[in-house]
C-alpha cells in the first residue's frame, strides 16, 4: 500500500522530534546542533535523494556547516550572530545521525517537487524559530544595592550568569578589568572558547611575563599550561571562581607547582582592582564596575556570538 503525502509529512515530523530529543545535552540542545540541522535540511531542499559523499566531508562534517553557514542562516531568517560556524566535535554527528533518519532524502522522493520543497520549509522553521527564541534571550540585568561591596557585586554577577555563561563572562570580565587597569598595554580580546593551541597563546591573556588562565571549572590540563608557562619563564595566574579554590590548590600541589603559580578567586581579583582604581580614580567603586562592564559589553560584542550575555547593572 502506498504512503500518502500525509502520513510521509507525520513521519517527517516525528523523525525531527525524535532528533531533537536525541540531541538534548545537559538539559539543552546547543545552538552548534540547530545549526547543522538547518544546514542538513537545506542540502535535502536543494535535491533529495544526497550522496554521503556530497553532503559528508572527508573530515565528517556536514558541508556548508562552516563555510556559508552565515548565508545559510539568513536564507531562513536567523541573523548571523547566531553562530558563525559549527565548531563542536558532536554537531557533525548530529548532522550525519539527522541525514541517515531521513534515508538521506529517500523517505521524500514519492512526494511531489512542490509538496516535498513546502515540507522541508516547515521542517526547517521548526529549528529556525528555535534559533530565534535564542536571540531574542535577554541580557543579564542585574539588580546591585550600593550598600554592598564590590565582592559581593562580583558574586551576584557570576552567580546571574551561571548555566549561560560557559565561561564567556568570567574571561572577558577579566580582560575589561585588565584593560581598565593597564591602559597603556594592549589586551587581546579572544572568543572565549577559543583554544589557547588555536590562537599560539600561552594562556587567555598575557601581560608582560605574567600570564593570566580564566576558567570555572580547574581540571589537570589548566594546570599543565600553568607548568608549562613557568618553564618558558612566565608567571601563571589561575582566575577561577572562590568555590574552586581548594580544588586547584589541590591540584597544583598534585602536579608539584603548587607555590609556583597564583591562584586568586575570580571575586577577589576583580573586586581587589576596583577598589583600587577607585582609590587612584578618585570615584566611588560603583563607577568603576560600571565602567568594567561597558568595557566588557564591548569586548563581547566584538568576539562573541552570545549578545545575551552582556550585563546590565544598575
Amino acid at each position: 500500500m502506498s504512503t500518502t503525502p500525509e502520513q510521509i509529512r507525520q513521519k517527517c515530523f516525528g523523525i525531527l522530534q525524535d532528533w531533537l530529543q536525541s540531541c538534548i545535552r545537559r538539559d539543552q540542545i546547543s545552538r552548534n546542533t540547530i545549526a547543522v540541522g538547518i544546514v542538513v535540511l537545506d542540502h535535502l531542499r536543494q535535491g533529495c535523494p544526497v550522496l554521503r559523499e556530497e553532503v559528508i566531508s572527508e573530515g565528517g562534517e556536514v558541508r556548508g556547516s562552516r563555510a556559508g553557514l552565515g548565508d545559510t542562516l539568513e536564507k531562513y531568517g536567523i541573523s548571523r550572530k547566531y553562530l558563525k560556524e559549527v565548531t563542536t566535535r558532536q554537531a557533525p554527528q548530529d548532522g550525519q545521525r539527522l541525514f541517515e533518519n531521513f534515508e538521506w532524502g529517500e523517505i521524500l522522493i514519492d512526494l511531489p517537487p512542490d509538496g516535498k520543497d513546502e515540507l522541508l520549509r516547515e521542517l526547517t522553521e521548526k529549528l529556525a524559530e528555535k534559533a530565534r527564541a535564542w536571540l531574542r534571550r535577554q541580557s543579564l540585568k542585574l539588580a546591585l544595592d550600593r550598600k554592598h561591596s564590590p565582592s559581593a557585586w562580583i558574586r551576584v554577577i557570576l552567580e546571574g550568569a551561571k548555566g549561560r555563561s560557559g565561561g564567556v563572562v568570567e574571561q572577558h570580565l577579566v580582560g575589561a578589568k585588565l584593560e581598565k587597569r593597564f591602559t597603556d598595554i594592549p589586551i587581546p580580546n579572544y572568543p572565549a572558547h577559543a583554544a589557547d593551541a588555536q590562537t599560539e597563546r600561552p594562556g587567555d591573556f598575557a601581560v608582560q611575563n605574567m600570564v593570566y588562565h580564566v576558567t570555572g571549572m580547574p581540571g589537570r590540563s589548566v594546570i599543565q599550561k600553568c607548568a608549562a608557562n613557568l618553564k618558558q619563564g612566565q608567571h601563571p595566574i589561575l582566575l577561577i571562581p572562590q568555590d574552586q579554590e581548594y580544588k586547584a590548590s589541590a591540584l597544583a600541589d598534585d602536579e608539584g607547582v603548587g607555590a609556583q603559580i597564583s591562584i586568586i578567586s575570580i571575586e577577589d581579583f576583580l573586586a581587589l582592582n576596583i577598589i583600587e582604581l577607585s582609590t587612584g580614580e578618585g570615584v566611588d567603586f560603583f563607577h568603576v564596575l560600571q565602567d568594567i562592564v561597558a568595557i566588557y559589553n564591548r569586548r563581547l560584542e566584538e568576539v562573541e556570538t552570545d549578545l545575551s550575555l552582556q550585563i546590565d547593572v544598575r
